[in-house]
């Protein structure tokens, strides 16, 4: 498999393919998140309402989707907390609530799967996907697993790699395979 590019971000910087394309001083990942939707002319008003997980993931997919044609892009992702961080503000809103009424807006992103579903609807993407719960990046894995995909011919690339965000801790590592 060919590696085509790939995208880290963690510490308020965003690197694409060992450069860095944009750096915050923000402290706080929803203040980074809007910055870098603003410096990477992101036009996706759907990203002010994804938690933070899906924004994390978002940004990156984005740096190496950009505006091509990814309908037979499969999207194969892990991470440690699976959906900790939404989850624990979804028991929040059920705890804040005098008469039990939870936050359906939040609900909604209380499964990890739903990050990597923001960007299959973002891109068109009609191929396989999967999001993993790991105790670690496990990049031999997740490389076999795109492997098995691309040589049965369900996609033609994988976007695949590592998505971890837990209070404002977080790293993404994504990238693009292709055989």
């Amino acid at each position: 498999m060919k590696k085509i590019n790939s995208c880290t971000i963690e510490h308020s910087k965003i690197i694409v393919n060992d450069e860095v394309i944009f750096e915050s001083q923000a402290e706080l990942f929803s203040d980074f998140a809007k910055e870098a939707y603003k410096s990477l002319h992101l036009n996706y008003p759907k990203f002010h309402k994804m938690d933070h997980l899906s924004k994390l993931a978002f940004l990156a997919a984005e740096t190496l989707l950009q505006e091509d044609d990814h309908s037979r892009t499969a999207l194969v992702f892990a991470n440690r907390s699976s959906s900790l961080d939404t989850d624990f503000k979804y028991q929040e809103s059920i705890n804040s609530q005098e008469n039990y009424f939870p936050s359906p807006a939040v609900f909604v992103y209380t499964l990890p799967n739903i990050c990597i579903g923001e960007i299959s609807i973002k891109h068109q993407m009609q191929t396989e996907n999967a999001f993993f719960v790991l105790d670690e990046f496990d990049e031999e894995f997740l490389d076999d697993y795109s492997r098995q995909i691309l040589e049965s011919g369900k996609a033609e690339k994988v976007l695949c790699g590592w998505t971890e965000l837990y209070q404002e801790s977080y790293k993404a590592f994504v990238y693009l395979l292709t055989l």
